[in-house]
């Protein structure tokens, strides 16, 4: 499939998810930023997918994430298999400890709610 028929609304909502995970330990509560994450984890353990991907034609073949689609578009070639063992086991459960790390034991509060 053609890169450019991967940025269709899907995967500009998927951006925006993306990046609210890596924002969120900032801007929402820990609590909320947990329960996210768990929701995120679970697809990723319980479907052995990410369901966003579906929503922009990403298949789920070959070690694909939405980090692969986006380092590929911008022209890099990472190794997909450890860019998705990262994604998939390591990023998720690593930001829901510096959420909590972040506002429970150093106690800055979240910006929003």
């Amino acid at each position: 499939m053609e890169k450019s028929g991967h940025l269709n609304i899907g995967f500009w909502i998927h951006a925006l998810i993306t990046l609210l995970a890596w924002i969120g330990p900032f801007l929402f509560n820990w609590k909320v930023m947990l329960v996210a994450y768990l929701i995120v984890f679970l697809q990723h353990v319980v479907l052995g997918k990410c369901l966003l991907n579906d929503t922009h034609g990403t298949p789920e073949e070959d070690y694909n994430t939405f980090y692969s689609l986006v380092f590929e578009f911008l022209g890099f070639q990472p190794n997909r298999k450890r860019l998705h063992f990262l994604a998939r086991k390591i990023f998720v459960p690593g930001l829901a400890l510096f959420t909590v790390f972040w506002q429970v034991y150093l106690g800055i509060g979240s910006l929003v709610f």
